[in-house]
């Protein structure tokens, strides 16, 4: 695409009002006009000409393979030219998913090459694009744009922040390190049946096999130890509540982040982990699995969650989670809540799970909710704001409160932290032996 500069603009200009004032003051000199609109449109066609040329600029865009949530990230566009301007602009377009900073830049061209580096901000989980890179530079006159469009369309999927999710689960587990050490592989803390070792002084007289001690003519002793290989599934509301924004990124994102703390802790220690989404119906189901590389398949399952605006069935979704199910279960539900009553099918159908399971139900404290009421009013608006964050707060413990007295397990922490404290909870029950 090639169009004028604003300098050619004002010099076509330029003449209107000489050619009008010779047209009245000096009639004969009206030719004037047309030939200077003629030598400006030369001068343009002559710019052109000159210019760079398009077809043997070549642009290209050297950017990540993918992006992660919360981490920024760098491209790099390029322009080579078989004739270089002095100067030139870039730009980067992408799709909604990535804020691409500066918008455009200008910058000097050397050895006939253009170089130009752009912020790339992921804003949401998803299929990020980087969609066209636009470059444009003036003629020797600077009277004419000369603008080059590529069509890159180059996918930069954004995904969670599993580097960090693993350094964090690293660092916790390793600060629990003798308690989950001690769980698995101390003898006598446990119920499940280990070995038969002969009975000394000092050691629990009720583990003593009094059949196997009259075989063998010595006093036998049963050695326990903590059960292993217990499945851990963590259930993800992933509705419409589940993706309204919370300390800077959607409620489901926090989820998600504290899911695969848990879910990589779990496997390292030697249960099974397994990953359950579900919104108006279930759309994401792994199963329980063991071992340590599980957890690349739990993060492609995780990646491949998208934000949804469909309202949760509570009853569709944890009925099939239950059917799914064929021992005793650890059970991790993460989702959110508007007022008791949109809650109550969820407190029927959990209620349900916890007849044959263990239930850890999360809570991502609501910063912006608390501050509402606990700022100091100052008007009538602010009171008002005050009165229905109250409200909601009070909705929500009574939900709470209900869900405790049932037996579910809470785990109640702002949004940033409630991986770490899911996993202390999940190492607290370790340790005493209930899951």
């Amino acid at each position: 695409m090639i169009y004028p500069t604003v300098r050619a603009i004002g010099l076509a200009a330029f003449g209107m009002p000489l050619a009008l004032l010779f047209g009245v003051f000096a009639p004969r000199l009206w030719i004037l006009g047309p030939v200077w609109l003629a030598l400006v449109f030369a001068l343009v066609l002559i710019d052109a000409v000159l210019g760079a040329d398009r077809r043997r600029t070549e642009l290209s865009l050297t950017a990540p393979a993918a992006l992660t949530a919360g981490v920024e990230g760098e491209a790099l566009v390029q322009a080579a030219f078989a004739a270089a301007p002095s100067r030139l602009q870039l730009s980067l377009e992408a799709n909604g998913r990535i804020e691409v900073l500066p918008l455009r830049q200008t910058v000097e061209v050397s050895e006939r090459l253009g170089r130009a580096r752009f912020l790339l901000r992921p804003n949401r989980r998803g299929p990020g694009r980087l969609e066209r890179i636009w470059a444009r530079w003036q003629g020797p006159f600077g009277l004419v744009w000369k603008q080059k469009t590529d069509e890159t369309a180059r996918e930069t999927p954004i995904t969670l922040n599993i580097q960090a999710v693993k350094d964090e689960a690293l660092r916790l587990f390793s600060r629990n390190a003798f308690y989950g050490a001690r769980i698995q592989f101390d003898m006598g803390a446990g119920s499940e049946f280990h070995a038969l070792n002969e009975f000394h002084t000092g050691m629990d007289r009720r583990t003593i096999d009094w059949k196997q001690s009259a075989r063998h003519g010595t006093l036998l002793a049963k050695e326990f130890r903590a059960e292993r290989n217990h499945p851990v599934i963590l259930a993800l509301d992933t509705g419409r509540l589940m993706c309204e924004p919370l300390a800077g990124l959607p409620r489901i994102d926090h989820a998600l982040n504290a899911a695969l703390l848990l879910a990589y802790v779990s496997l390292k220690a030697g249960d099974r982990a397994g990953l359950f989404g579900f919104d108006a119906r279930p759309n994401v189901s792994s199963g329980a699995l063991s071992g340590p590389n599980a957890f690349a398949h739990i993060q492609r399952l995780a990646a491949s969650i998208d934000y949804s605006t469909e309202e949760t069935n509570f009853t569709l979704g944890l009925t099939q989670l239950s059917g799914q199910l064929s021992r005793r279960t650890l059970v991790v539900v993460f989702t959110d809540f508007a007022d008791t009553t949109s809650a109550e099918l969820m407190l029927e159908n959990v209620a349900r799970l916890l007849s044959q399971h263990l239930v850890i139900f999360v809570v991502m404290r609501d910063d912006e909710l608390e501050d509402l009421q606990r700022q100091a009013p100052t008007n009538a608006d602010d009171v008002s704001r005050a009165v229905v964050a109250a409200a909601l707060l009070r909705e929500r413990e009574l939900v709470v409160t209900r869900l405790r007295r049932l037996g579910v397990q809470i785990v109640e922490a702002p949004a940033g932290q409630i991986g770490p404290a899911l996993l202390s909870r999940y190492l607290d029950l370790k340790r005493r032996d209930l899951l």
